[in-house]
């Protein structure tokens, strides 16, 4: 046994060299074109080859074509679209026909606490997309849920910190404020 323990010590190349191997890069040849059939039903998905871009990353020989990566792509866009697309804010409402819905009798009524937090958001415990009425000692605004909260029990509604000052009609020290909330 200290024999073969031995030999294996003394032949390293036929055991296992300790040495490590120096890092080589895989050659772009090795990068082809591959074919996945998905099932016999479907048609078969084709992954292309490596692109220029790609080969001369990394490589620079007497014959090397260096090709920028933005003009790889000649025929593509230069800039981004712009969509005109309206400002939205905790105060936005995107639901149809809201002002006919809050003018006629909600399906109930809530009263408790209000508090805001810097979320952009109305939280309350009812389901996204409820349209509500909160009135407090400044006034009413109208808003669609969009988040769930509050976690108190205390508390019948979240509201983002602009949205709270509206309806509060205290000072900015305050952090809470009772209101009366109507679920249309």
């Amino acid at each position: 046994m200290l024999t073969a323990a031995l030999a294996l010590v003394a032949l390293p190349g036929l055991a296992g060299s300790r040495a490590p191997s120096p890092i080589e890069p895989v050659p772009a040849v090795a990068f082809q074109q591959l074919t996945i059939p998905a099932d016999d039903s479907r048609s078969t998905t084709s992954i292309g080859s490596v692109d220029d871009v790609f080969l001369s990353a990394g490589r620079i020989g007497a014959q090397t074509l260096i090709v920028e990566p933005d003009s790889a792509q000649a025929g593509a866009a230069t800039g981004r679209s712009t969509a005109d697309q309206p400002k939205t804010s905790a105060s936005s409402i995107r639901k149809g026909a809201l002002s006919a819905t809050v003018h006629g009798s909600p399906r109930y009524t809530l009263t408790g606490g209000a508090t805001f937090y810097d979320n952009g958001t109305t939280a309350m415990r009812l389901p996204r997309g409820t349209v509500v009425k909160i009135c407090g000692n400044g006034g009413c605004i109208v808003r669609v849920v969009n988040d769930y909260g509050p976690q108190k029990k205390s508390r019948v509604v979240d509201l983002y910190r602009p949205d709270f000052f509206a309806i509060c009609g205290c000072g900015s020290w305050s952090g809470t404020t009772q209101v009366t909330v109507y679920v249309y």
